[in-house]
């Protein structure tokens, strides 16, 4: 890659300039799935490392209520592993986290931890959680669904 085609990031993570890069909470990535949404290639997930779990964790919520059976789940659970995604968990954005949620009062990481990935790797969070857009809404940008398929 020519060395004008790379910028750094204030974590100094270098990335191809023009590359959007969006991080994705775990309601999102199983709305990508179940309606079968391709990401534009000008675009790059990142998320912290306990996504895959909090979507799981979701999928045999939504078997037990009746929502899913169990074999749609485990469909949209392969579905999950297809995706790139950069993940996260290093000491930075854990500490990042915590500092975040210290500072706001949250009883856990766990919203915090997607937003210190933003703060530290990403342009934008995108969630179609409402709760979590409302606290991520003054500590880092928010972008809509719709700019993942630019």
């Amino acid at each position: 890659m020519p060395e004008a085609a790379i910028d750094s990031h204030p974590s100094g993570w270098s990335y191809r300039a023009g590359v959007a890069r969006y991080v994705i909470d775990a309601p999102t990535l199983l709305h990508l799935v179940a309606d079968d949404v391709v990401v534009g290639a000008a675009h790059q997930l990142v998320a912290p490392n306990l996504i895959r779990s909090q979507a799981l964790s979701l999928l045999l919520a939504a078997v037990r209520a009746g929502e899913l059976t169990e074999e749609v789940a485990l469909q949209r659970h392969e579905r999950i592993t297809e995706i790139k995604l950069r993940l996260l968990g290093d000491r930075v954005s854990r500490r990042t986290a915590w500092k975040i949620a210290r500072e706001h009062g949250w009883e856990n990481t766990f919203d915090a931890e997607y937003l210190a990935v933003c703060v530290l790797q990403a342009d934008a969070l995108i969630t179609i959680d409402e709760t979590l857009a409302a606290k991520a809404a003054h500590i880092v940008p928010l972008a809509t669904l719709g700019a993942l398929v630019g």
